[in-house]
Protein backbone atom coordinates (compact mmCIF):
# COMPACT_ATOMS: atom_id res chain seq x y z
CA UNK A 1 0.00 0.00 0.00
CA UNK A 2 1.36 3.47 -0.85
CA UNK A 3 2.01 6.48 1.34
CA UNK A 4 1.85 10.14 0.57
CA UNK A 5 4.08 12.40 2.85
CA UNK A 6 2.35 15.55 4.04
CA UNK A 7 4.63 18.86 5.27
CA UNK A 8 3.54 21.97 5.95
CA UNK A 9 6.05 24.92 5.52
CA UNK A 10 6.49 28.71 6.29
CA UNK A 11 10.67 29.80 5.87
CA UNK A 12 12.21 25.78 6.74
CA UNK A 13 15.02 25.62 4.70
CA UNK A 14 16.96 24.11 7.74
CA UNK A 15 14.61 21.21 7.93
CA UNK A 16 13.22 20.41 4.96
CA UNK A 17 16.03 18.36 3.03
CA UNK A 18 16.15 16.01 6.20
CA UNK A 19 12.47 16.11 6.58
CA UNK A 20 11.52 14.99 3.23
CA UNK A 21 14.74 12.36 3.04
CA UNK A 22 13.28 11.00 6.27
CA UNK A 23 10.06 10.67 4.26
CA UNK A 24 11.16 9.21 1.36
CA UNK A 25 12.12 5.87 3.17
CA UNK A 26 8.36 5.21 3.08
CA UNK A 27 6.59 7.52 1.03
CA UNK A 28 6.05 7.50 -2.38
CA UNK A 29 5.08 11.35 -3.21
CA UNK A 30 5.88 13.97 -0.90
CA UNK A 31 3.32 17.42 -1.07
CA UNK A 32 4.23 20.77 0.71
CA UNK A 33 1.50 22.99 2.01
CA UNK A 34 3.48 26.54 1.87
CA UNK A 35 2.54 29.45 3.43
CA UNK A 36 4.81 32.05 1.43
CA UNK A 37 7.88 30.90 2.35
CA UNK A 38 11.11 33.91 1.50
CA UNK A 39 13.88 31.46 1.99
CA UNK A 40 14.88 28.38 -0.38
CA UNK A 41 12.18 26.56 1.12
CA UNK A 42 10.12 26.03 -1.73
CA UNK A 43 13.27 25.30 -4.08
CA UNK A 44 14.72 22.53 -1.71
CA UNK A 45 11.49 20.85 -1.88
CA UNK A 46 10.87 21.08 -5.61
CA UNK A 47 14.66 19.64 -5.95
CA UNK A 48 13.87 16.47 -3.74
CA UNK A 49 10.81 15.86 -6.01
CA UNK A 50 8.47 17.28 -3.66
CA UNK A 51 4.85 18.61 -4.78
CA UNK A 52 4.47 22.23 -3.54
CA UNK A 53 0.99 23.58 -2.47
CA UNK A 54 1.03 27.28 -1.96
CA UNK A 55 -1.69 28.57 0.26
CA UNK A 56 -1.61 31.04 2.96
CA UNK A 57 -1.76 30.18 6.32
CA UNK A 58 -4.92 28.70 7.90
CA UNK A 59 -4.04 27.59 11.07
CA UNK A 60 -2.41 23.96 12.04
CA UNK A 61 -5.02 22.18 11.21
CA UNK A 62 -6.76 23.10 8.27
CA UNK A 63 -3.51 23.75 6.89
CA UNK A 64 -2.39 20.47 6.81
CA UNK A 65 -5.89 18.85 6.18
CA UNK A 66 -4.91 21.65 2.38
CA UNK A 67 -2.92 18.31 1.04
CA UNK A 68 -5.88 15.80 1.25
CA UNK A 69 -7.04 17.39 -1.93
CA UNK A 70 -3.83 16.80 -3.41
CA UNK A 71 -2.38 13.45 -2.37
CA UNK A 72 -2.87 10.42 -5.20
CA UNK A 73 -2.77 7.50 -1.82
CA UNK A 74 -5.29 7.09 1.26
CA UNK A 75 -3.16 6.62 3.30
CA UNK A 76 -1.24 9.88 4.45
CA UNK A 77 2.52 10.55 6.85
CA UNK A 78 1.97 13.77 7.90
CA UNK A 79 5.09 15.31 9.63
CA UNK A 80 5.70 19.35 10.61
CA UNK A 81 9.51 20.28 9.06
CA UNK A 82 11.40 19.74 12.11
CA UNK A 83 9.76 15.87 12.75
CA UNK A 84 11.87 13.03 11.53
CA UNK A 85 11.17 9.26 10.49
CA UNK A 86 13.65 7.61 12.26
CA UNK A 87 14.87 3.97 10.52
CA UNK A 88 12.94 2.24 13.78
CA UNK A 89 9.48 4.25 12.43
CA UNK A 90 10.30 3.31 8.83
CA UNK A 91 10.63 -0.41 9.45
CA UNK A 92 7.54 -0.27 11.81
CA UNK A 93 5.33 1.22 8.94
CA UNK A 94 6.85 -1.36 6.09
CA UNK A 95 5.26 -4.06 8.45
CA UNK A 96 2.36 -2.92 8.61
CA UNK A 97 -0.51 -4.30 6.33
CA UNK A 98 -2.21 -1.24 5.49
CA UNK A 99 -4.94 -2.71 3.07
CA UNK A 100 -6.58 -4.09 6.41
CA UNK A 101 -9.96 -2.20 6.97
CA UNK A 102 -9.86 -2.23 11.06
CA UNK A 103 -7.13 0.37 11.14
CA UNK A 104 -8.12 4.39 10.69
CA UNK A 105 -4.35 5.54 11.90
CA UNK A 106 -1.49 4.75 14.22
CA UNK A 107 0.51 6.20 16.94
CA UNK A 108 4.15 6.69 17.40
CA UNK A 109 6.32 8.28 20.33
CA UNK A 110 7.61 11.41 19.71
CA UNK A 111 11.25 11.97 20.84
CA UNK A 112 11.11 15.98 21.61
CA UNK A 113 14.53 17.63 21.73
CA UNK A 114 16.81 20.35 22.48
CA UNK A 115 19.52 20.53 20.51
CA UNK A 116 20.75 17.02 20.13
CA UNK A 117 19.39 16.40 23.81
CA UNK A 118 16.56 14.03 23.95
CA UNK A 119 14.02 15.69 26.79
CA UNK A 120 12.41 12.31 28.31
CA UNK A 121 10.60 14.14 31.57
CA UNK A 122 8.22 16.95 31.73
CA UNK A 123 5.67 15.16 29.75
CA UNK A 124 8.01 15.37 26.43
CA UNK A 125 8.04 11.73 26.20
CA UNK A 126 6.86 9.36 25.13
CA UNK A 127 4.00 12.18 23.37
CA UNK A 128 2.08 9.99 21.57
CA UNK A 129 0.87 11.71 18.16
CA UNK A 130 -1.24 10.14 15.34
CA UNK A 131 1.40 10.75 12.15
CA UNK A 132 0.17 7.82 9.87
CA UNK A 133 -3.67 8.11 8.46
CA UNK A 134 -6.34 7.11 6.23
CA UNK A 135 -7.35 10.14 4.99
CA UNK A 136 -10.71 7.88 3.68
CA UNK A 137 -12.04 7.59 7.46
CA UNK A 138 -9.94 10.05 9.40
CA UNK A 139 -8.06 13.43 9.24
CA UNK A 140 -6.90 16.96 11.11
CA UNK A 141 -9.51 18.60 13.06
CA UNK A 142 -10.14 21.41 11.45
CA UNK A 143 -8.89 24.26 13.94
CA UNK A 144 -6.07 26.66 13.97
CA UNK A 145 -4.08 25.53 16.78
CA UNK A 146 -2.80 22.51 18.47
CA UNK A 147 -4.64 20.05 15.97
CA UNK A 148 -4.76 16.45 16.11
CA UNK A 149 -5.42 13.64 13.72
CA UNK A 150 -9.32 12.73 14.60
CA UNK A 151 -9.51 9.33 13.88
CA UNK A 152 -12.17 6.10 15.37
CA UNK A 153 -9.62 2.82 15.26
CA UNK A 154 -6.18 3.71 16.34
CA UNK A 155 -3.28 1.57 16.69
CA UNK A 156 -0.32 2.49 18.97
CA UNK A 157 3.33 1.62 17.12
CA UNK A 158 6.70 1.14 19.77
CA UNK A 159 8.19 3.67 17.58
CA UNK A 160 9.93 6.92 17.75
CA UNK A 161 9.73 10.03 15.71
CA UNK A 162 12.58 12.46 16.08
CA UNK A 163 10.98 16.17 16.58
CA UNK A 164 13.57 18.96 16.61
CA UNK A 165 11.85 21.48 18.86
CA UNK A 166 14.19 24.02 19.66
CA UNK A 167 17.78 24.46 18.61
CA UNK A 168 19.18 25.31 21.54
CA UNK A 169 17.76 26.80 25.65
CA UNK A 170 17.80 30.45 24.07
CA UNK A 171 15.27 29.48 21.35
CA UNK A 172 13.30 27.47 24.26
CA UNK A 173 12.79 30.87 25.83
CA UNK A 174 12.29 33.32 23.02
CA UNK A 175 9.41 31.47 21.31
CA UNK A 176 7.23 31.44 23.97
CA UNK A 177 7.66 35.28 23.93
CA UNK A 178 7.77 35.77 20.43
CA UNK A 179 5.18 33.68 18.92
CA UNK A 180 2.98 31.25 21.79
CA UNK A 181 1.74 33.46 24.22
CA UNK A 182 0.91 36.23 22.02
CA UNK A 183 -1.22 34.21 20.20
CA UNK A 184 -2.43 32.58 22.95
CA UNK A 185 -3.46 35.70 24.69
CA UNK A 186 -5.05 37.29 21.49
CA UNK A 187 -6.85 34.25 20.95
CA UNK A 188 -8.51 34.25 24.42
CA UNK A 189 -9.11 38.00 24.52
CA UNK A 190 -10.81 37.24 21.28
CA UNK A 191 -13.15 34.97 22.69
CA UNK A 192 -13.97 36.90 25.57
CA UNK A 193 -11.59 35.42 28.41
CA UNK A 194 -10.54 37.85 30.75
CA UNK A 195 -7.65 37.64 33.58
CA UNK A 196 -7.29 39.31 36.83
CA UNK A 197 -4.52 40.64 39.05
CA UNK A 198 -3.29 37.52 39.99
CA UNK A 199 -3.73 35.24 36.86
CA UNK A 200 -0.41 35.96 35.61
CA UNK A 201 1.41 34.61 38.65
CA UNK A 202 -0.86 31.68 39.80
CA UNK A 203 -0.74 30.11 36.17
CA UNK A 204 2.93 30.39 35.84
CA UNK A 205 3.12 28.54 39.17
CA UNK A 206 0.90 25.91 38.34
CA UNK A 207 3.18 25.51 34.81
CA UNK A 208 5.62 25.01 36.54
CA UNK A 209 5.12 22.78 39.11
CA UNK A 210 3.01 20.66 36.47
CA UNK A 211 6.00 20.05 34.53
CA UNK A 212 8.44 19.91 37.70
CA UNK A 213 6.58 17.92 39.95
CA UNK A 214 4.02 16.15 38.13
CA UNK A 215 5.39 15.07 35.03
CA UNK A 216 8.35 14.82 36.63
CA UNK A 217 10.87 17.46 35.28
CA UNK A 218 13.02 16.88 38.66
CA UNK A 219 14.11 13.83 36.92
CA UNK A 220 15.67 15.60 34.07
CA UNK A 221 18.46 17.81 35.79
CA UNK A 222 19.50 20.72 34.59
CA UNK A 223 17.19 20.48 31.08
CA UNK A 224 14.40 19.19 33.36
CA UNK A 225 14.23 22.26 35.55
CA UNK A 226 14.75 24.44 32.39
CA UNK A 227 11.45 22.97 30.45
CA UNK A 228 9.65 23.35 33.43
CA UNK A 229 10.80 27.28 33.71
CA UNK A 230 10.03 27.96 29.94
CA UNK A 231 6.28 26.26 30.77
CA UNK A 232 5.96 28.67 33.77
CA UNK A 233 6.79 31.99 31.66
CA UNK A 234 5.03 31.04 28.97
CA UNK A 235 1.68 30.51 30.82
CA UNK A 236 3.06 34.05 32.89
CA UNK A 237 3.41 35.63 29.37
CA UNK A 238 0.17 34.39 28.02
CA UNK A 239 -1.95 35.76 30.79
CA UNK A 240 0.10 39.07 31.39
CA UNK A 241 -0.29 39.94 27.54
CA UNK A 242 -3.91 39.03 27.87
CA UNK A 243 -4.40 41.17 31.45
CA UNK A 244 -2.54 44.38 29.12
CA UNK A 245 -5.27 44.05 26.44
CA UNK A 246 -7.48 44.68 29.19
CA UNK A 247 -5.94 47.22 30.96
CA UNK A 248 -4.42 49.41 28.26
CA UNK A 249 -6.12 49.98 24.47
CA UNK A 250 -3.22 51.50 23.13
CA UNK A 251 -1.66 47.95 23.09
CA UNK A 252 -4.44 46.40 22.06
CA UNK A 253 -4.93 49.10 19.31
CA UNK A 254 -1.48 47.92 17.82
CA UNK A 255 -1.59 44.39 17.18
CA UNK A 256 -3.95 43.35 14.80
CA UNK A 257 -6.77 40.80 16.17
CA UNK A 258 -7.85 40.00 12.61
CA UNK A 259 -4.48 38.98 11.71
CA UNK A 260 -3.81 36.43 14.03
CA UNK A 261 -2.09 33.64 12.16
Amino acid sequence: MKISGNVITLNEERHIEACIKSLQQVCDEIIVVDSGSSDRTVAIAESLGAKVVHQPYLGDGIQKNVALGHVSNDWVLSLDADERVTEEMAHAIQQLSLGDKGVDAYTFRRRNMIGERWIKQCGWYPDRCIRLYNHTSARFADVKQHAAVKAQKVVNINADIIHYSFRNIGELFAKPGRNFSGRAAKIMYHKGKRAHALSPFLHGLNAFLRKYIAKRGFLGGVDGFTVSMSSAVNSYLKYAKLLEYQRDPSVTQQDDFKNIW
